[in-house]
């Protein structure tokens, strides 16, 4: 497994060695074409971040379940140490509210874990429109907060290679694909689970505003099942720095899913300058 991420950005990193001998270079800041990513499966950094950017996300959502309603909330920060290459780390919570004919007991309040994240931009074309990443993501999925001291606190590592691929079109819109294969190994038993995910998403950019609108699909298919939520989204501008963004999930099978509802709050401070 190491060796396979080791080649993978070695790969992409001769890509991108070869490709910017083969285009002019601009001599203040390298080249980045604009896309508009998801706000559900957001980007680690912007495709083509430049060094010093960074951002900072805090989110809310809820879903209503067959007997409870959970309520989660996440604290984002994505930095670009060098040009193109992004970093981020997440800390999600989840919290369980019942009803009074609850009859299952309740998921237990949680601390979700602790996402560490890195992506690579090795494809900018700014004639055809045109970027593309690859990345990496590693989760360590902890335990219930009333279970500490009775079970281990990471309960599984999950970990996500992706790739990133994305155009902008005519007419103001754009579209994007975010996909890669998922390990999930439970701590406890040894056990790994194996998942494919396939995130596409679609939006336009509304002319003489800097409003947003689109529909971002997220799906997760094993060997037993296949999940599909559709995810219809705005984005509008609140300040130079500020952005929020809100988002719908439509179950296509609520077997496996269900209806939510999710809030980005986006701030992006200016990015800092170096000499």
């Amino acid at each position: 497994m190491r060796i396979f991420f080791v080649s993978f950005f070695a790969v992409a990193s001769l890509f991108h060695c070869f490709y910017s001998t083969a285009q002019p270079r601009d001599t203040t800041l390298p080249a980045k074409v604009k896309h508009i990513e998801p706000l559900y499966v957001d980007l680690i950094r912007d495709l083509g971040a430049r060094k010093g950017e960074r951002e900072w996300n805090i989110g809310f959502g809820s879903a209503h379940l067959n007997d409870h309603v959970e309520l989660t909330t996440l604290v984002e920060y994505e930095f670009a140490p060098v040009n193109r290459l992004g970093f981020e780390v997440e800390i999600p919570f989840t919290f369980s509210m019942g009803s009074r004919d609850q009859k299952e007991p309740l998921p237990g309040n949680r601390l979700d874990g602790l996402k560490l994240a890195t992506q690579y931009t090795f494809l900018v074309s700014p004639r055809f429109n045109t970027s593309a990443a690859v990345g990496y993501l590693n989760e360590f999925e902890l335990t219930s907060f009333n279970r500490y001291g009775k079970e281990q606190i990471v309960r599984a590592n999950l970990m996500h290679p992706f790739l990133v691929l994305a155009k902008s079109w005519k007419n103001n819109i754009h579209t994007m694909l975010i996909t890669g294969p998922e390990w999930e190994k439970e701590m406890h038993s040894g056990n790994t689970g194996f998942y494919v995910h396939i995130n596409g998403s679609v939006h336009y950019a509304i002319p003489a505003t800097k409003s947003v609108v689109g529909l971002e699909v997220n799906t997760l298919a094993a060997r037993d099942f296949t999940s599909v939520v559709l995810r219809p989204q705005m984005r509008v501008t609140v300040s130079k720095t500020s952005k929020v963004g809100l988002v719908a999930g439509i179950p296509t099978d609520t077997r496996y899913d269900s209806y939510s509802f999710f809030v980005r709050w986006i701030y992006e401070p200016q990015r800092k300058k170096f000499k």
